[in-house]
């Protein structure tokens, strides 16, 4: 059983900068890609950024291009996220995922093979 554990949500303010983590532990584990997730009040989880395992290839959702990095440690099997400039409508759980297919080619959220609990990240104006 793998289990996905976030940390370093928290309270910001706008034009903060935050970093998130995501350590995986568990049975051996060697995911195609690893990514981040958030959902806002009310609305649908969505896609912010994946990279692959093994490359460390690299995509982003529109609104995180230029403002968020996502990384890996496949040695610590640690995931992050560094969050800069930070915006109020980046305020949601943030979630990590894993999986052994390309998350953003994932049809659907329920097929992703593993999710972390989240961590919340509440920005400020």
């Amino acid at each position: 059983q793998v289990k996905l554990t976030e940390s370093g949500g928290g309270l910001a303010q706008a034009g903060d900068s935050l970093k998130l983590s995501c350590v995986a532990s568990g049975r051996t584990f060697s995911p195609y890609s690893m990514g981040w997730y958030r959902q806002a009040p009310g609305k649908e989880r969505e896609f912010v950024a994946v990279i692959t395992w093994r490359d460390g290839v690299t995509y982003y959702s529109p609104s995180a291009s230029g403002r968020f990095t996502i990384s890996r440690d496949t040695a610590k099997y640690t995931l992050t996220l560094q969050m800069n400039n930070l915006h109020p409508d980046d305020t949601a759980v943030y979630y990590c995922a894993a999986d052994r297919r390309l998350l953003v080619a994932v049809s659907s959220l329920d097929d992703i093979d593993h999710w972390g609990q989240g961590t919340q990240v509440t920005v400020s104006s």
